[in-house]
């Protein structure tokens, strides 16, 4: 794939995580190929991180990966009995406490958590395989632009455990419980036809295509006005949790917001 945000100085260029800034834009790629980006602990720890160092310039945030593969997924040393270097194995977390490995769970999400903030809109570049936790981080953005090679698989429940870095959610939100169950049960691969037919992916191209439909769609989002856009977002992720009175109610109470912005009226 053609590059995309890589021309600027790197904010952040660590453990497989790359983050470069170019005023409204951000772009955060997976830059281990030869692993075909497995992740990590430490890649987690960096993708939390470039979400922290984002300056407020950005408006939107731009996920890619180098290489033939978005992410193969979790990094299979994880299974082994010494783990990663510095790192306690899965077989020593599975022998800690309750909290204890409930709280290390909840830090390995955080590298998941803040693509879907209120102030930027994220795009997941996705070419070749997204398996598991790469499915899970490109369904923990705003959206998805996939090259017609993809291969979208959660593997996890095939290997007896179950989907936990905050996918669920917006799985079962895009393709409705039923197939998300299916998905995730079989382990089976969701191929780039039906990722757009199903609304998994926004939109898919030939993978020549892939950072030329980015750029368009960022360029589009950035066409309206930033507090517009916050607005919306917000109206629009909290619209599942309403009644349909309560979303009136909201649209409402943000549109009086806009509206007195607009016409420089303090509320």
């Amino acid at each position: 794939m053609a590059s995309f945000g890589t021309d600027l100085g790197p904010v952040l260029d660590k453990d497989g995580v790359r983050l470069t800034v170019d005023e409204t834009i951000a772009t955060v790629t997976l830059a281990n190929p030869d692993k075909r980006n497995a992740q990590s602990p430490a890649l987690w720890r960096a993708l939390a991180e470039a979400g922290r160092l984002l300056p407020g310039t950005v408006r939107v945030v731009v996920l890619r990966a180098e290489g033939k593969s978005f992410s193969a997924g979790l990094d299979r040393q994880a299974f082994t009995p010494e783990g990663f270097d510095g790192e306690p194995s899965f077989i020593d977390l599975a022998r800690g406490s309750d909290g204890e490995l409930d709280a290390t769970i909840a830090e390995y999400q955080e590298a998941f958590t803040w693509w879907r903030r209120s102030d930027v809109v994220s795009i997941a570049a996705v070419q070749g395989h997204a398996i598991g936790a790469g499915f899970q981080l490109a369904l923990a953005c705003d959206l998805r632009v996939v090259a017609d090679d993809v291969q979208f698989a959660m593997r996890e429940t095939s290997l007896g455990l179950v989907p936990d870095l905050t996918g669920t959610h917006p799985l079962v939100g895009l393709v409705g419980y039923a197939r998300a169950l299916e998905i995730c049960a079989t382990g089976r691969f969701v191929q780039a036809e039906e990722a757009e037919r199903t609304g998994l992916a926004n939109l898919s191209v030939p993978a020549d295509q892939l950072d030329d439909a980015v750029r368009d769609l960022a360029s589009a989002l950035l066409a309206a006005p930033r507090d517009a856009v916050i607005e919306t977002k917000a109206l629009l992720r909290g619209a599942q949790d309403r009644t349909y009175e309560e979303q009136r109610t909201a649209e409402r109470a943000a549109q009086a917001r806009r509206l007195r912005d607009l016409a420089g009226v303090g509320e």
